[in-house]
């Protein structure tokens, strides 16, 4: 017997704006510009247009890196792309992104402009550029790219899937849940089974591959993202969780952490980043000011 409320699917499918749940207002199915809008440039070779999401963490940590070991030619600035107002469909930046979803970079260091979108990809361009966190030996090579993608391909199901139906969807449906919570948990028992051989997880080395699996897998086991633990019993992944705390502790981590974030303590967020110095000269002016620009 078939339920009444089953949804049968039109003949042709047709927009509607009213049933994307939260986050609805960052989502259509038309690329391009909305509006007019240049991109600001700093001082600095590296521009980053981002917001404190999984994916930008993964950038700013890389570059927080790159600079804790000593590689002077990673400074950059770091720009606030709210996208909650729209800011990612401005002309400037789909000029650098034209998939408008953050981070996008530019490397200004050379004789061009250099545009890189797509958070994966700047992680390898900057590894190459600086000759770190990416091993130049064959066979660490293909496994830090090999995680890097699992993570790119997997982090899907984990945002769009479950993140989505659990946690954000305008109603709560057995179906979509139970079946993205389930690739949530194999995707964790993939990290948790592999960080039982390896301290990191491409082997012995730290790597952008766990730059780019950390802020969105470690951020899940410590309950910070779509508050899922209990609901996903994130206690049984210990291995996850030892790699998670480790990775926490690293100061360039902490500091990556808090740029272009905007939710949470506000001690915690540096909403914009243009010299080392601003994660000590943060007050709460400074604060109030952003949110008022």
């Amino acid at each position: 017997m078939t339920d009444s409320s089953e949804y049968v699917p039109p003949k042709i499918w047709t927009w509607d704006k009213e049933s994307g749940g939260r986050f609805a207002n960052i989502n259509r199915p038309v690329a391009g510009p909305t509006h007019d809008r240049e991109l600001p440039v700093g001082k600095h070779p590296l521009q980053l247009y981002s917001l404190g999401t999984p994916n930008g963490v993964k950038v700013t940590v890389m570059l927080e890196e790159l600079l804790a070991a000593g590689h002077s030619g990673a400074e950059y600035d770091a720009w606030l792309i709210n996208i909650g107002e729209g800011d990612q469909f401005s002309s400037g930046f789909v000029g650098v992104n034209p998939n408008s979803k953050i981070p996008a970079l530019v490397d200004r260091s050379g004789a061009e402009p250099v545009r890189v979108f797509e958070s994966g990809a700047i992680l390898i361009h900057l590894a190459e550029k600086f000759g770190a966190f990416l091993p130049t030996d064959t066979a660490k090579r293909a496994e830090t790219l090999s995680w890097l993608m699992w993570q790119m391909g997997s982090a899907p199901f984990l945002g769009g899937g479950f993140g989505h139906f659990y946690a954000y969807a305008p109603t709560k449906q057995e179906y979509p849940i139970n079946r993205y919570a389930m690739e949530v948990k194999r995707q964790l028992d993939v990290l948790d089974r592999r960080l039982a051989e390896s301290e990191f997880i491409a082997g012995g080395d730290y790597t952008i591959a766990d730059m780019a699996i950390w802020p969105w897998y470690g951020a899940l086991v410590k309950g910070l993202v779509y508050d899922a633990g209990e609901f996903l019993q994130v206690q049984e992944y210990r291995n996850v969780l030892r790699w998670t705390d480790q990775l926490a502790a690293r100061p360039a981590v902490k500091r990556g952490r808090m740029v272009n974030r905007v939710t949470g303590d506000p001690a915690s967020q540096l909403r914009e980043r243009h010299d080392a110095s601003d994660f000590e000269l943060r007050t709460q002016d400074k604060l109030e000011a952003g949110e008022n620009a």
